[in-house]
C-alpha cells in the first residue's frame, strides 16, 4: 500500500469555465473562501435525484459534475481541504450542476453500479444530455485539476470518442491529447480499456501524441513506464531513460509531472533498470534530487509533499523484502520521515486535512519501520478525528503486521463498533471478519456471531448487495468459506446459510443483487 494521494487513490474535482488568466497562473497560493461560502452540492441518493439534476442541467444548458465520496475517506477529505474550499472553485461551480453522492446514503451503492464507480473519491464530468465527458484525476494538485476540468468543458466530446479517434490514427487537437493525458485511468473502471491492456494503450497514445504537446507526451510516457512493471507495456531504451532523466533534472518539468513521479517512482525505476546495479543506483539518485525539490515546494499541499517523501522510501526499499517490518533505511531518511510526521501533527488543525494527512503520515512511519511512532500518532489523533474508526483500523493493521494478534482484533472490533453508515459498517465489518477468521479461527462462536450481525445489518439496507457493499459482503462470505475449508465448522455455516436464505428470499428474483446474495456462502466452483 502506498500513500493514497488521489483526492487519489480515486478522481477529483470540478469547476466550470475558468478565465484564461487563471489557466495560465503558476501554482501559487490561492484565496480561501469565506467561512460561510461553500459549493452548492445537490445531494443524490436515488435515481430520481440524478434525473432531477440532469433535467436542471438540460434546462440551464450546464454540465453536471458528480462527486462520489465518504466521510472517512482520506483523499475525499483532502479534496475538502485543498479544492472545495477555494474561492475560485466555489465561484465556478455556479456554472455547473454539482451533485454529491455520499457513499452511505440509502441508494448510493446502487448509483455506484449505475455509473460504474467503485472507489472514493470519484468525480465524473457529464454533458447536460448525460454523456460522460471525462473522469477527473485527483492525484494532481488543485490548480492542475481545474485546468483539466476546463479542458473537458471546452471540448465537450466524450473521452471515449476522443480515444477511439486517437486509436484510429485521426488527428486530435492539443486539448484533446491533454484530456487523454490527464484522464483518471485509475478510476475509469476499465470502461475505456481492460486493465491488462492499459500499459500497451498508454504506449500507443504516447507515440501518437508526439509533436502535438510536449508536456502531454511526456506525461503519457511516464504513465506508460509506471504501468509497465513486470514486462507489460514498453521495454526500456536509452531514449525513454533520457526523457525521464530530463524531467527529473528540470524543476519546472518535475513540478508539472509531480503526481506521476511520486506515485510511480519505484515502478518507473524498475521498468528502466530491471536489475539492481550501478544504472539503477544512478537513476534513484536522480529521483532523489527531484523528489526532495517537491518535498520543499510550498506551492504543493502537505499531502503532496508527504507523497514525495513516501516515494523516496519506496525507492529506498526497492531492493529489500517487501514484507520487511524493519527495513534498513538510512538514519537520515528515517529522521526526515519522523520529522515530517511530527510537523504535520503539530501544524494541522483543519479536521479535513488531518483526516487526509495524519493517516498517510502514520502509514509512512510504519513503512519506514517506525511502528511505535506510527501507533502513538494514531492513538493521539483518535480524539481529533471525525472518523476515528479509520485510524482504529490502521492500529489494527499495525498490530497484525507485528504479530500482536489479540491487540489487532481489539482494534478491528472497536473500529467496526464505532463505524457509522450502512456501507461503511459493512466495509469495516468485513475487515474485522477477515481478521477474525485469520487470527482467531478457533473462536467459532465469535466468528458466527459477527457474521450473523453483518447479515442482519445487510438485511436492513436495500443497497447492501450493490457495489462496495456487495464486495464487502463477498469478502465476508469468502472469509467464511475459507475458514470452513476443512468442514469443521459446517454447523456454523449451516446456521448462517439459513439466515442468509431468509434475507435473499426477500430480494426481487429479477434483481441481480439476488444472485449476489445467494452466492455469498458458496465455495468456488460449487453449485447451489
Amino acid at each position: 500500500m502506498k500513500i493514497n494521494r488521489r483526492p487519489s487513490a480515486l478522481a477529483a474535482t470540478a469547476a466550470a469555465a475558468l478565465s484564461l488568466v487563471l489557466l495560465c497562473q503558476a501554482p501559487v497560493a490561492y484565496a480561501m473562501a469565506p467561512s460561510n461560502a461553500s459549493v452548492a452540492w445537490q445531494e443524490a441518493g436515488a435515481d430520481a435525484d440524478i434525473e432531477k439534476a440532469f433535467a436542471q442541467a438540460r434546462a440551464e444548458k450546464k454540465p453536471v459534475l458528480l462527486y462520489w465520496g465518504a466521510k472517512w475517506c482520506p483523499p475525499c477529505n483532502q479534496l475538502k481541504a485543498t479544492l472545495f474550499n477555494r474561492q475560485d472553485f466555489i465561484e465556478q461551480t455556479q456554472a455547473i450542476v454539482p451533485v454529491h453522492i455520499d457513499g452511505d446514503s440509502p441508494g448510493a451503492q446502487k448509483l455506484g453500479t449505475r455509473f460504474k464507480v467503485r472507489g472514493y473519491p470519484t468525480m465524473i464530468l457529464f454533458s447536460a444530455d448525460g454523456r460522460e465527458i471525462t473522469r477527473l484525476p485527483g492525484e494532481i494538485d488543485a490548480p492542475q485539476v481545474i485546468k483539466v476540468l476546463q479542458l473537458g468543458l471546452a471540448g465537450g466530446r466524450p473521452v471515449g470518442d476522443v480515444l477511439a479517434d486517437a486509436k484510429a490514427g485521426k488527428k486530435l487537437s492539443a486539448n484533446e491529447w491533454r484530456l487523454l493525458g490527464f484522464y483518471s485511468w485509475e478510476t475509469g473502471e476499465s470502461q475505456l480499456v481492460p486493465a491488462a491492456e492499459l500499459p500497451a494503450l498508454l504506449a500507443q497514445l504516447a507515440a501518437a501524441s508526439q509533436g502535438v504537446d510536449t508536456e502531454t507526451t511526456t506525461r503519457l510516457w511516464l504513465k506508460t513506464l509506471s504501468a509497465s512493471d513486470e514486462g507489460k507495456g514498453v521495454k526500456p531504451d536509452a531514449k525513454l531513460a533520457g526523457l525521464v532523466q530530463g524531467v527529473l533534472a528540470s524543476p519546472a518539468e518535475s513540478r508539472a509531472q509531480m503526481d506521476v513521479l511520486s506515485n510511480g517512482a519505484a515502478d518507473i525505476v524498475k521498468t528502466l533498470t530491471p536489475e539492481a546495479g550501478a544504472a539503477r543506483a544512478k537513476l534513484i539518485g536522480e529521483f532523489e534530487v527531484a523528489l526532495k525539490r517537491l518535498e520543499a515546494d510550498a506551492s504543493l499541499s502537505r499531502a503532496d509533499r508527504l507523497g514525495a517523501l513516501n516515494a523516496r522510501v519506496d525507492l529506498a526499499r526497492l531492493d529489500l523484502a517487501k514484507t520487511e517490518l524493519a527495513p534498513k533505511l538510512s538514519p537520515a531518511l528515517v529522521k526526515e520521515v519522523k520529522e515530517a510526521a511530527a510537523k504535520a501533527d503539530r501544524e494541522i488543525t483543519d479536521g479535513y486535512e488531518r483526516q487526509a494527512v495524519i493517516s498517510s503520515a502514520a502509514y509512512l512511519l510504519g513503512y519506514a519501520g517506525q511502528w511505535k511512532d506510527s501507533d502513538e500518532l494514531l492513538k493521539a489523533s483518535l480524539a481529533k478525528s471525525h472518523s476515528p474508526y479509520y485510524l482504529m483500523s490502521q492500529l489494527g493493521g499495525n498490530a497484525k503486521k507485528q504479530g500482536r494478534k489479540d491487540e489487532a482484533l481489539r482494534w478491528y472490533e472497536e473500529s467496526y463498533n464505532k463505524s457509522e453508515g450502512p456501507a461503511t459498517r459493512l466495509q469495516w465489518g468485513s475487515g474485522y471478519m477477515a481478521a477474525l477468521t485469520e487470527l482467531a479461527p478457533q473462536d467459532a462462536a465469535r466468528i458466527e456471531k459477527t457474521a450473523a450481525l453483518l447479515f442482519s445489518e445487510a438485511a436492513q439496507d436495500k443497497g447492501a448487495f450493490y457495489e462496495r457493499s456487495a464486495r464487502s459482503l463477498q469478502k465476508v462470505g469468502g472469509a467464511l468459506v475459507k475458514w470452513n475449508a476443512d468442514g469443521k465448522h459446517d454447523m456454523n455455516i449451516a446456521r448462517l446459510k439459513t439466515q442468509l436464505d431468509g434475507i435473499c428470499s426477500k430480494v426481487d428474483a429479477a434483481d441481480k443483487q439476488r444472485a449476489t446474495c445467494e452466492g455469498l456462502l458458496k465455495a468456488p466452483g460449487k453449485k447451489a
